[in-house]
C-alpha cells in the first residue's frame, strides 16, 4: 500500500494499542510484544503513546504509513534496534506495517506502561 492511512484507518488506530500480534507478558511497568508479519502481509494500524522499544530479528523490508500523512519504506537487519525513549499521549502516532520483502519480519518489543510517576 502507497496511500496514506484513511481518516477511518487513523480512527480505528487511535483505538487500538495492541503494538504487536500477541502480548507475550505484562508486568507492573512493562508489555512485551512478539509480532511476526508474512510477506504481503499488514499488522494494522495502531498507536504508540508510550516510551518503547522493538528489535528486528530477521533481515527484510516493510512499508509504514502514518496518520501525518507519511509513509515511509524501511529495511532491517537482524539485530537492530530502535528505542523511543520520551514518547507520550501528547506526541502519540498511530501507522502501520506491510512486510513489503520476501522473509518473515520477527519483532520484539517493549512497552513501558509507567512513566512520569512520583515515587
Amino acid at each position: 500500500m502507497t496511500a496514506p492511512l484513511t481518516d477511518r484507518e487513523i480512527a480505528k488506530g487511535r483505538a487500538n494499542d495492541r503494538i504487536g500480534a500477541a502480548l507475550v507478558t505484562e508486568t507492573d511497568g512493562m508489555r512485551i510484544w512478539h509480532l511476526r508479519v508474512p510477506p504481503g502481509e499488514t499488522h494494522p494500524p495502531h498507536r504508540h503513546d508510550r516510551p518503547y522499544f522493538w528489535t528486528v530479528l530477521t533481515d527484510g523490508t516493510a512499508r509504514s504509513r502514518f496518520d501525518d500523512g507519511r509513509v515511509g519504506d524501511v529495511t532491517y537487519t537482524n539485530g537492530q534496534t530502535q528505542h523511543f525513549p520520551d514518547l507520550s499521549q501528547d506526541d502519540a502516532f498511530v501507522h502501520d506495517l506491510t512486510n513489503t520483502g520476501e522473509t518473515e519480519l520477527v519483532f520484539v518489543t517493549v512497552e513501558f506502561t509507567k512513566q512520569g510517576e512520583d515515587t
